[in-house]
């Protein structure tokens, strides 16, 4: 080992003992890194400049100004020990937890700088960011180690990416832009003449529910479908907007219709055959859509600010979002009164190499050959998805850790791993 590392190793035995273990158990030969030289010098990693290559610490100190002065600061990523260093100058922060997001990265650094004058700071705390189940704020994420963090700490990544994108996600439910305020004034008079989800509430308690989403691992299970909505008991069927005319293709009638999106169409919701389907939905959906349901419909608002004004003059009650409409349909289900939830199709990614069931590629997004990202499978394994859907696996994972008196269970491995949930074994052997 290094001069450096057994300076650096000392402190972090001595302090972080347990951490230390695992750090020395880590391969960092195989990480390839090399020396980039600018007006100063920095590691690659893949190709990937762990800090500028031209002044670290000028850069650390702006990514330190996007932070505030609180007593408590989190930073994720380890980089080449800049911005802790610059933090640490702040005299009113009491502690600084320092969360590691490639253990194997961080072990090569340690061999090559001298990384004490921040890890013998008393006000620091070493982890590992995968160690905690969600993010802490205020926190700053080293955007090098985004992209490089490893297996163990992926997860923490995910959420971080999506709290870092939030704002920018979010530019386009802008309560004031024209096309929002003109859609909600073309829905208003369906949303009048329709019941508040409101009554639903509590209509099903003890009830089994499926919430159907429309993952490709939906098309494995329509035979199973059929033959349990054919059952005198069975139970309950909620569907989202994209799934129903998957499921009506195989002769499976959904108790429930759940839409959000304004991009939502005929294709999506054909209305020939709604008699006696009820369509839950929220006011930016296409009230063209919504008039020719011929089911009951109940209106329905979520948190965000493009229904403030609504909520204040036309009161309906709210149910959960987060970006995709899984999101309200679990929490309709659980607001029915569902104890007990089989999440189908909510993959969450791309299994098969196909996007959604019963759709072509491409049809109702980024088609397969664009997904840069992954996440693991119900079987440990990378499957490759795309940004967004990541972020709306972050949602719903933290809703189901918010209803612990909910026995969310998965019918299938295919997707992405949903914290929180355990295979149903009559779907998942």
């Amino acid at each position: 080992m290094s001069e450096f590392f057994q300076a650096n190793a000392q402190v972090i035995q001595l302090r972080w003992p347990a951490l230390f273990a695992r750090l020395v158990a880590e391969d960092s030969s195989a990480i390839q890194a090399e020396l980039v030289q600018g007006l100063g010098s920095t590691l690659s990693v893949d190709g990937i400049q762990l800090t500028s290559r031209h002044d670290r610490i000028h850069e650390a100190r702006v990514q330190a100004a996007s932070l505030p002065e609180k007593p408590r600061l989190h930073v994720y990523g380890t980089g080449l020990g800049d911005l802790p260093a610059v933090l640490l100058e702040r005299a009113g922060l009491e502690r600084l937890y320092v969360h590691v997001l490639n253990g194997a990265l961080f072990a090569l650094v340690l061999q090559l700088l001298d990384q004490r004058q921040w890890l013998e700071d008393p006000r620091v705390e070493l982890m590992y960011a995968g160690d905690h189940a969600d993010i802490f704020t205020p926190f700053f994420a080293l955007p090098a180690e985004m992209l490089l963090a490893d297996d163990f700490n992926a997860k923490v990544r995910d959420r971080l990416v999506n709290e870092v994108h939030l704002s920018f996600n979010n530019r386009e439910f802008d309560p004031q832009l024209p096309a929002i305020q003109q859609r909600l004034r073309d829905s208003l008079e369906v949303l009048l003449a329709d019941d508040d989800v409101a009554q639903l509430f509590g209509t099903c308690i003890g009830r089994e529910i499926y919430v159907i989403g429309t993952g490709p691992s939906l098309e494995g299970h329509f035979e199973r479908l059929a033959s349990v909505r054919g059952q005198a008991e069975r139970p309950l069927f909620i569907c989202v907007d994209t799934a129903y005319r998957p499921l009506r293709q195989h002769g499976i009638i959904p108790d429930l219709v759940v839409t959000i999106d304004q991009l939502i169409s005929f294709r999506h919701l054909p209305f020939e055959e709604s008699d006696g389907i009820p369509l839950v939905y929220l006011p930016m959906s296409s009230p063209t859509v919504l008039k020719a349901w011929r089911g009951k419909r109940y209106g329905a608002y979520t948190a965000s600010p493009v229904y403030a004004t609504l909520r204040q003059q036309h009161p309906r009650a709210e149910l959960h979002a987060g970006g995709s409409v899984i999101h309200p349909a679990v929490d309709l289900a659980v607001k029915m009164g569902g104890t007990r939830i089989t999440l189908f199709g909510a993959d969450f990614a791309f299994p098969m190499n196909k996007t959604h069931a019963g759709w072509d590629d491409g049809d109702l997004g980024p088609p397969v050959e664009q997904a840069r990202h992954w996440v693991r499978d119900g079987y440990g394994e990378r499957v490759r998805t795309q940004l967004n859907f990541r972020g709306y696996l972050c949602v719903l994972e933290r809703y189901i850790a918010l209803h612990p008196e909910v026995r969310f269970l998965n019918s299938s491995r295919a997707g992405a791993m949903i914290v929180g949930t355990q295979f149903n074994p009559e779907f998942v052997q």
